[in-house]
């Protein structure tokens, strides 16, 4: 989402984005290509930034972990049968 909407969007390159919320481009890189997870300081930068939400960065995150974790997983998920109550 950062890589495909808001660095076009924001005309910004990956060097630019990183100097503007003061980390290092490795840093930024590593986000962008989905080497590092977005990290509740670096949501703080991202929302100060873009104005938006601290809460935006990381739901965003959870959501790609939580997607990430539902594939690893899968076939055990499938196995589990909910409980019913009594």
């Amino acid at each position: 989402m950062l890589r495909e909407d808001f660095l076009p969007d924001y005309d910004l390159t990956v060097t630019s984005l990183a100097k503007a919320i003061g980390v290092s481009r490795q840093s930024m890189n590593e986000l962008l290509r989905e080497r590092r997870a977005v990290s509740p300081e670096m949501a703080l930068r991202l929302a100060q930034l873009f104005g938006n939400s601290p809460e935006f960065w990381l739901n965003a995150q959870r959501a790609v972990d939580l997607w990430d974790a539902a594939q690893v997983i899968q076939s055990d998920i499938a196995r589990i049968s909910p409980l019913n109550t009594a």
